[in-house]
């Protein structure tokens, strides 16, 4: 196959990439906000992509770790090709959008990064890949930032209570936070944007070193950036309704007040990990936040059956994807004939998911018809004899 053509595939599959890692991880920053009623579904996800698309521009620190740091150098470049690259994209692809319909929230970082490490290994050999890298800025976070994160939410949603706790009988003032919750939201729709449209960036930049149209060593050019930033913006306006429902399940029973500090918690730690170039989930970042923010509220639980299957979804994504992405490695080695068994099969494959999707499917008109799959956060119920005596007037401010 033709050596431009092939980049170029590879940037194209890169950018669908994006667009997937845009309406899979919507709920992230929206769920809350939507769920709450602090805004609009559909004026969610518009302001969402808006903030993402401004957030791919303000670093490229994650780029340059996935660009020059998971896949090991020598003296003739890195040590992976185009077609190694397109094999782990194809495994990323279909495991997000195997989640996706299952509406799963796993993370699209795990997924990019374990359909790379796959193919490398199959298509290149496991000397190829930075084990090192992988480790200090993939794995350590990934076990790290759920529960740090989690213990700020926890802090930040006792914090929040104790301020506005109800004095003789006054109006607490809870109700505040629904319109916080506006800025709270947007501050992680704009993390996202940092973090993971840096992760396509990286990809691309990538594949533009292995195929010696760049330098190594040198970071993601302006083109590449925009269009990874206007290629998650466009998929995070499709909505991800499906794990928006997931997430938002959990996320009903939660108060603005602990949505607010869910938020802020999740969007401080990624920005932060912007910053020095950690590779983070920003799904695994916002589902330890609700956690610890539905720990800091009285009265409210954790279904930690449900919140283990999630993380179960987190701890198998990497290998899943890599065992995709092997798969696709062992084709593409064949040579011009593989990628072609690659890209049929992968659309087949994509199809039938997409196919599966139509059969139930969820739009933000039935968002909030949702199952019990989702149900993370519960809240005990008020005992009878205290409901009674409540007054309708008591139960509205209980409800902020």
């Amino acid at each position: 196959m033709d050596f431009t053509l092939i980049v170029a595939l590879v940037i194209a599959l890169a950018l669908i990439f994006d667009f997937t890692n845009g309406f899979h991880d919507t709920a992230n920053a929206m769920a809350t906000p939507i769920a709450t009623g602090a805004m609009r579904p559909k004026v969610a996800v518009g302001l969402a992509a808006i903030l993402n698309l401004v957030g791919a521009f303000l670093s490229t620190e994650v780029a340059r770790t996935i660009s020059g740091g998971i896949i090991n150098k020598d003296d003739a470049g890195v040590q992976i090709t185009p077609e190694i690259i397109f094999a782990g994209l194809i495994g990323a692809i279909v495991w997000n959008l195997i989640t996706w319909l299952r509406g799963l929230p796993s993370s699209s970082s795990h997924a990019l990064f374990g359909g790379l490490i796959g193919a490398t290994i199959i298509g290149v050999g496991s000397q190829a890949v930075a084990y090192d890298v992988v480790l200090a800025k993939v794995i350590l976070p990934a076990l790290i930032a759920p529960l740090t994160v989690g213990i700020v939410a926890y802090l930040a949603t006792r914090l929040a209570y104790f301020i506005t706790r109800r004095d003789s009988g006054k109006a607490d003032g809870r109700g505040g936070f629904r319109y916080a919750q506006i800025i709270s939201s947007s501050l992680v729709a704009l993390a996202h944007g940092t973090n993971d449209a840096q992760k396509t960036m990286g990809v691309i930049t990538l594949t533009l070193i292995a195929g010696g149209m760049q330098d190594v060593g040198t970071g993601p050019q302006l083109w590449v950036i925009t269009t990874c930033a206007i290629a998650i913006a466009i998929g995070t306006y499709t909505g991800g309704w499906r794990i928006i429902r997931t997430m938002g399940r959990g996320l009903t029973d939660i108060k603005p007040a602990q949505g607010f500090a869910a938020e802020t918690s999740t969007a401080a730690t990624i920005l932060a990990s912007s910053q020095l170039g950690f590779a983070l989930s920003t799904t695994q970042v916002a589902s330890g936040s609700v956690i610890g923010s539905g720990l800091g509220r009285r009265g409210s639980t954790v279904r930690w059956g449900m919140a283990g299957q999630i993380a179960l979804g987190w701890v198998l994504t990497l290998p899943a994807a890599a065992i995709m992405g092997a798969f696709a490695a062992g084709l593409a080695l064949i040579g011009p004939m593989g990628i072609v068994l690659d890209l049929v099969i992968g659309s087949l494959v994509i199809a039938v998911l997409f196919r599966r999707s139509r059969q139930s499917r969820v739009t933000h008109d039935n968002l909030h018809d949702i199952d019990d799959a989702g149900r993370v956060v519960k809240i005990r119920k008020t005992p009878r004899k205290a409901s009674r005596t409540a007054s309708r007037k008591d139960q509205k401010k209980v409800a902020l």
